[in-house]
């Protein structure tokens, strides 16, 4: 991040420097980076289905899945064993909580990264 608190490199962003919201249905999460005029990423709320944000603001320009740390600790059945990346241009990035292995389209929103300067890849 930058002086002013805008996000430069989304890819060296770690989760803890942002702002810690509650949203819908007391979802916790974070926001990092400042929105910026025809971002749109104001429009969401943490906590919002995967599918509702899509229908929201459209499809990314990249996407992908990966296990957290969480997966791995016996009897854990939280939300955050496993998370989705949605990359837009231009935009920044969103990182979703819950779902599963066959269907990500479940997870809720839980990080909103503003980034103007986000590429469109991974």
């Amino acid at each position: 991040m930058n002086a002013n608190g805008e996000v430069v490199d989304s890819t060296k962003i770690e989760a803890g420097h942002g702002q810690q919201v509650k949203g819908l249905n007391d979802w916790e999460g974070e926001i990092t980076g400042k929105p910026f005029p025809g971002s749109k990423f104001t429009k969401l709320k943490i906590g919002m289905p995967m599918r509702q944000v899509m229908d929201l603001i459209g499809q990314p320009s990249d996407q992908g899945s990966y296990v957290t740390g969480k997966a791995w600790i016996p009897f854990y059945f939280g939300a955050d064993r496993y998370r989705h990346e949605l990359i837009y241009k231009g935009q920044g990035r969103l990182i979703f909580s819950g779902g599963s292995v066959g269907d990500w389209s479940s997870g809720h929103l839980t990080w909103i990264i503003f980034n103007k300067n986000e590429g469109a890849y991974r």
